[in-house]
């Protein structure tokens, strides 16, 4: 049996809508010939059956075994273009690339003059709409095409593709350049997160100013702009510099503000952007900003212009209720957010097949956390085990960390303390082989550890010396990260004014207020 996330014309059928599967069998009923085909029949049968099993294929006697791959391609394909066809579909740049193939199929005919009026409609299109690689692909043709068919019209003609090709191709590779940059910092920010240490920023500096080009701003268009703000973005996101990441997050979203019809075509850049300028609010506790944003986003997304497809509403999931629960966090109202989690149970669910490990992952991290707000510690360590025992999470090994140290507190707080011995091996093992032992883990395990000599009489003591040690951090470049992820202080305050640790976050973002 194959594994139905494994098989991927099985997830593409499940992923289909009503509409679009009736849309489908419209398409292949086009032809009489085709209603009895065979890929029609494998369709309907993928369709109805909920786990993907070669066996039930084969026992239909639909296809031979040795015959299935390929009509499993072919459906695949038929499907592709069923969805191609559909309106839903016909964006901006399908449509430019449509004209090009046209004009493609009219010079091939020989038709040399029809094709350049389309090719050259086409490319104002693209570049009014800054898809600058089809625009340099059109002009390209277009440069084919004038050397067999000589216009008169305009006598420097060539002159002016040349032109023309030189500047697009100039933009293009500074789009490449940024936008490779931009990558390959996302990527460190995924596999090690913030950096940790003075030999880890300076290696981030140094990659960073060695492959930024050198650009004039003025002279950069939007995707260009795009891409560099991204760029700025996941530098101060490396080296933890909020402050920055609020000003390059805010510069993204206002560049899509400024140009709003680039929102539509670019629903994806647009729901990222404003995804990171909400983190950067919460990492700065700007909690009257960031809710105004939220606001914002949620409006835009409802707005009829808004693409509806399911890789954007996936997205929006994702950004609209991962955001929910950090306002919550930042106002303390753990309570409040609980009603999140059934919703984000059954999005995970329902779009699972789109999101990243490390998106869920995260997205258990975020419940855990308010579950351990409203002092429910058992519910919070079933979140945290889903963590810990995912042996498929290869990112964010910050987040694995983490989750390991919140299961400490929560289970220590739980009383459930007869296998702690065991867990803080584990963990100390676990943070020394990912090098992420810090300062403030350090501590964390070097207190959690001593418990139990410690008399209960000289508790409250043993939590304020560890505070008095954890507060020296909470500004630290480096250790403060830990912060982010545990409000380990605030844990801390609880028990020294025996309080839920609710209360005292909440006390805490009422004098933050902004």
């Amino acid at each position: 049996m194959t594994n139905t996330n494994k098989d991927s014309l099985f997830v593409l059928i499940k992923s289909l809508s009503k509409s679009e599967k009736r849309q489908f069998k419209l398409y292949v009923g086009r032809l009489g010939v085709n209603t009895d085909a065979k890929f029609l029949a494998l369709f309907n049968l993928l369709d109805k059956v909920k786990e993907y099993d070669e066996k039930i294929i084969l026992d239909t006697a639909i296809v031979k075994k040795a015959q299935l791959s390929n009509l499993k391609a072919h459906l695949y394909k038929q499907i592709l273009v069923s969805l191609r066809l559909n309106p839903v579909n016909q964006n901006i740049r399908v449509q430019i690339r449509e004209q090009l193939d046209f004009a493609t199929i009219l010079y091939q005919k020989g038709l040399y003059k029809q094709s350049l009026k389309i090719l050259d409609k086409a490319k104002s299109i693209a570049i009014e709409n800054e898809e600058k690689n089809i625009a340099y692909e059109i002009v390209e043709l277009e440069k084919v095409i004038e050397t067999q068919y000589i216009t008169r019209s305009i006598p420097d003609r060539a002159d002016e593709l040349a032109i023309q090709a030189k500047e697009l191709s100039a933009q293009n590779v500074m789009t490449s350049k940024l936008s490779n940059l931009s990558l390959q910092l996302y990527g460190q920010m995924l596999k090690m997160g913030y950096v940790r240490s003075d030999k880890d920023y300076q290696f981030v500096k140094k990659y960073f100013e060695s492959h930024l080009p050198k650009y004039k701003i003025e002279k950069l268009g939007f995707r260009e702009k795009l891409w560099l703000y991204k760029s700025y973005l996941w530098y101060s996101f490396l080296t933890q510099d909020f402050l920055s990441c609020y000003k390059y997050a805010s510069k993204w979203t206002d560049l899509f503000y400024d140009n709003r019809e680039m929102i539509f075509l670019n629903p994806v850049f647009y729901l990222k952007g404003n995804n990171y300028l909400l983190e950067s609010l919460f990492y700065v506790r700007y909690s009257s900003q960031f809710k105004e944003t939220l606001e914002k986003l949620e409006e835009t997304i409802h707005d009829a212009n808004f693409p509806q497809n399911d890789n954007v509403t996936s997205l929006a999931f994702l950004y609209i209720n991962s955001n929910k629960l950090n306002l919550h966090f930042l106002e303390g109202t753990f309570e409040k957010g609980l009603y999140l989690v059934k919703i984000i149970e059954y999005g995970i669910n329902k779009h699972k097949d789109r999101f990243d490990e490390h998106h869920i992952m995260l997205f258990y991290y975020k419940i855990a956390c308010l579950y351990f707000g409203i002092g429910d510690n058992k519910t919070c360590i079933q979140y945290l085990k889903k963590i810990i025992n995912n042996k498929n999470l290869k990112m964010r090994e910050d987040l694995m960390c983490f989750a390991r140290v919140l299961s400490l507190v929560a289970h220590y707080e739980a009383g459930m303390d007869y296998h702690l011995e065991v867990q803080l091996k584990s963990t100390y093992k676990f943070l020394l082989k990912m090098n992420d032992l810090h300062a403030v883990q350090k501590e964390m395990i070097k207190f959690l550890r001593g418990l139990g000599d410690i008399y209960p009489s000289d508790l409250k003591n043993e939590f304020q010396k560890l505070y008095n040690q954890l507060k020296k951090y909470e500004d630290h470049p480096y250790e403060k990260r830990a912060f982010l992820y545990l409000d380990i202080l605030s844990w801390l305050e609880s028990h020294l004014e025996g309080k839920p640790v609710g209360q005292i976050i909440k006390e805490k973002a009422k004098l933050l207020m902004r």
